[in-house]
């Protein structure tokens, strides 16, 4: 699975790299988790507001951070959707 974090460097976009680090962690993925704070870049995936979550090239949230619940919850989505293909 590979993970992106969009963000410029805020305050926001740290959290929500930790955040998902340490989900990534505790449920044992095999993903790779990358910070994205280039701006050109980032308008590439076409989010009016960070910080930005990518899993395989699909937006899947902008503009808040999720709470770790809801991070598990959309990284265990996006791993059983990777199984069944």
């Amino acid at each position: 699975m590979n993970i992106k974090i969009l963000g410029t460097g805020c305050a926001k976009c740290h959290s929500l790299e930790k955040t998902v680090k340490e989900v990534v962690s505790n449920l044992k993925l095999d993903a790779q988790v990358e910070a994205v704070n280039d701006m050109k870049e980032i308008l590439t995936y076409n989010i009016l507001t960070t910080p930005g979550l990518v899993i395989n090239e699909k937006v899947v949230l902008s503009g808040h951070v999720p709470n770790k619940r809801e991070v598990e919850r959309i990284l265990m989505n996006a791993q059983s959707s990777e199984d069944k293909c």
